[in-house]
């Protein structure tokens, strides 16, 4: 019986463990946690919609791409009229093309003359050519190629206009998009005295041949500059010792009473629709309106600026 007595405990079952397990070992924290958050259908590997956000990424990139080369290329202007209009504005150009076989008239014959005493090239070409280079549009056998506006560096306008010996006026565009009233304001700052444009890097109308014509040519007179970051460079002009005027329609002083006129100046007009933007505003020494009859709208941003710069150049002209 002795060689039978065995001491309990004494031997352990296979696979299990000495002494008592406390808690779960984390497993069932592990089980609450859950799974990650399930991917967009666009983020997932292969799937449709994956492919067709790729698609049309690739596709923006294309046209990203055209864009570029279209913009290092130039304008090509299209039509008698355009043509005419641009010949006749002095707009900078590379070329004129003439479909072969033309019919003339005296728009035809005039914006030939007119390329040619201004050193244009007046080259003939294929009326199939033609409508592959315009892409189809309704080019009546003329076309006018126009380089890039070649802007200028912002501090390039500041130190043009000091090297002028006058105290310095430039003009700066928050938002215009209109490229016709971006011409007309361009055309308001040469005749008034301004020593440049300040123009943003997006959202703003930039030199096209629409601007040209309406700058009647002005923009080959004054330099015009484009901002990565406008509100930027207005507080570093204003660190340069330049006072920065708003034009808002809300504003309680008027053109009339802009003692400031006479200091170095940085003259902001801003968008057709919403005037000036919010933030614009808060980088303004001060704001000045247009005085009008009550009850009549708000100005063109072209015309208000062309009414607020005439002052100016009035104010300078007695001081």
């Amino acid at each position: 019986m002795a060689g039978n007595d065995k001491r309990r405990g004494a031997v352990r079952k296979s696979g299990t463990k000495k002494g008592m397990v406390v808690g779960s070992g984390g497993q069932r924290r592990k089980a609450l946690e859950g799974k990650k958050p399930t991917p967009k259908a666009e983020n997932r590997f292969n799937h449709p919609a994956k492919r067709k956000a790729d698609a049309q990424k690739q596709a923006q990139q294309q046209r990203d791409k055209r864009r570029r080369e279209a913009e290092n290329q130039g304008e090509l202007v299209a039509g008698r009229n355009p043509v005419l209009e641009c010949v006749r504005a002095g707009v900078p150009t590379t070329a004129l093309y003439a479909a072969e076989g033309i019919d003339t008239d005296e728009r035809v014959t005039e914006a030939v003359r007119l390329a040619a005493d201004q050193g244009i090239s007046v080259v003939e070409v294929p009326r199939t050519e033609l409508d592959r280079m315009t892409s189809g549009a309704v080019h009546q056998g003329l076309a006018l190629r126009i380089p890039p506006y070649q802007y200028s560096e912002p501090d390039d306008l500041l130190t043009a206009a000091r090297d002028s010996g006058l105290p310095p006026l430039l003009v700066a565009v928050d938002g215009v998009t209109d490229p016709r009233n971006l011409g007309a304001v361009v055309r308001s700052a040469a005749a008034f005295g301004a020593h440049g444009v300040l123009l943003p890097q997006r959202r703003s109308a930039g030199m096209t041949a629409v601007a040209w014509r309406s700058s009647a040519g002005t923009a080959a007179r004054i330099p015009l500059a484009r901002a990565t970051n406008l509100n930027r460079t207005l507080k570093s002009l204003r660190s340069e010792g330049l006072m920065v005027v708003g034009l808002d329609a809300d504003a309680d002083i008027t053109s009339d009473e802009l003692e400031l006129a006479t200091e170095p100046l940085v003259l902001v007009v801003g968008s057709e629709g919403r005037g000036l933007a919010r933030l614009t505003k808060q980088y303004c020494d001060q704001t000045v309106s247009i005085p009008m009859t009550p009850g009549v709208e708000s100005l063109n941003a072209s015309v208000a600026a062309g009414v607020a710069l005439s002052e100016i150049a009035r104010r300078r002209r007695l001081s």
